[in-house]
């Protein structure tokens, strides 16, 4: 009788982790708290507690060529870079090619994930799941790959900028923009400059009175366009450059890097110079930034120190007033409500993972949490790897192979 293995969440990862329970003859059954699969990728006009939320205009940082599942590349008429909407319309077609939709409980939320009393020798585990009805229903499965996504929870660090309770305007995080209609007219000041920070601002520099895009330590910016019109990361992501970042010393390549994207414009002068070297972070993608920079439309910003009713003070002195609106995209913290608190093997409460998948502390490595990671290029490829090691492992596969390749020494 095959292996039960329960999937939470039908997004891309969920999808992936289905499909790869199938291949090792196991029996995936996923619950998908909202009607539809999609997850990160499925706009909506109002966000939903604990659920992920992004605006209307995002379009992917990475290619299609790049980012489509190994056994299923996207369409020929599909454009290099796509907007939600096209890439949600790419996992749909994956999900019915590979007839994944009939293994999913769609509006069934999953409320505890408990090992059972014999988990010791069985590696089971109790699921309690809530219909859309109400109706609570306890499962037993043989694994769990949670797929639940780490965009749900926005951190908005209200208690880091003094003042702040005496500003008039509106206040949100970038898990509640949605489009920038709100904004004609505006001053507004977009605080990070992550790749939301970066969308968000480009976009609000068009209609706004003013935009002001702030950021305690800076960002190295690049375009999603490079060498003879290709696509960034399909030049950059390649064995040979690889191993040419891996035989230089790293101080060297920052060097090269660093003056490579100076060629471009000069961070400095456009007020971008991060604190960190190149490869001590994430680079923002975003063709725009500098264009608006240079329109005058977007200027740059120093940290917020504090608020004075509708006036921001900045760390480097300078003083903007008559400002109507504050967008926070300060990041995401990851929460699984769900899982036991037993996971949680850090001092700090943070969650462990053993190759960012399995938690160190199981006595049987039943229970994955996959797609928790950031990467240099598309997660998607890498979550399908970690999926079919993950699927592996619970049908036991895995250990069965390492036993053949032993005796065949």
């Amino acid at each position: 009788m095959a292996k039960r293995v329960a999937v939470i969440g039908a997004g891309s990862s969920g999808l992936t982790s289905i499909k790869c329970c199938l291949d090792e003859g196991l029996e995936p059954v996923c619950f998908e708290s909202s009607d539809d699969i999609g997850g990160l990728w499925k706009f909506k006009e109002q966000p939903e507690a604990d659920r992920c939320s992004i605006y209307r205009s995002v379009i992917v940082n990475t290619s299609k060529e790049m980012m489509c599942y190994s056994d299923f590349p996207m369409p020929d008429h599909f454009p290099n870079y796509v907007n939600n909407s096209t890439l949600l319309q790419y996992i749909r077609l994956y999900a019915g090619h590979f007839n994944l939709l009939k293994h999913i409980h769609f509006q069934t939320t999953v409320r505890s994930v408990r090992q059972r009393p014999d988990f010791s020798n069985s590696g089971q585990w109790e699921v309690v799941t809530v219909d859309r009805d109400g109706r609570e229903e306890t499962h037993v499965f043989d694994g769990v790959l949670v797929c639940a996504g780490h965009y749900t929870q926005p951190i908005k660090p209200l208690s880091d900028f003094p003042g702040i309770d005496t500003f008039p305007g509106t206040i949100i995080h970038s898990w509640e923009y949605k489009d920038s209609d709100p904004y004609l007219g505006k001053r507004v000041v977009v605080v990070g400059i992550g790749n939301s920070g970066g969308d968000i601002a480009v976009e609000l520099s068009r209609v706004c009175e003013k935009t002001f895009l702030s950021t305690r330590k800076g960002a190295w910016v690049i375009g999603r366009v490079v060498d003879r019109g290709l696509p960034l990361d399909m030049v950059m992501m390649t064995r040979a450059r690889d191993l040419f970042y891996w035989l230089l010393p790293r101080a060297l390549l920052n060097l090269i890097l660093e003056r490579i994207l100076n060629q471009r414009y000069d961070h400095k002068l456009y007020g971008l110079q991060p604190v960190h070297r190149i490869l001590d972070q994430h680079i923002v993608i975003n063709d725009d930034l500098p264009g608006r920079i240079l329109l005058g439309d977007l200027a740059m910003k120093s940290n917020v120190q504090k608020f004075q009713g509708s006036t921001v003070f900045f760390d480097d002195g300078t003083v903007e007033e008559k400002i109507d609106a504050v967008i926070l995209c300060t990041g995401y913290d990851y929460k699984f409500p769900f899982l036991p608190t037993s996971l949680s093997s850090g001092s700090d409460g943070d969650l462990k993972l053993y190759r960012r998948i399995f938690p160190p502390s199981l006595e049987r490595p039943t229970l994955a949490i996959l797609g928790l990671f950031q990467t240099k290029g598309a997660i998607m490829p890498a979550v399908e790897l970690q999926a079919r090691w993950a699927s592996r492992v619970i049908a036991g596969n895995e250990r069965q192979q390492h036993k053949q390749q032993k005796a065949s020494v």
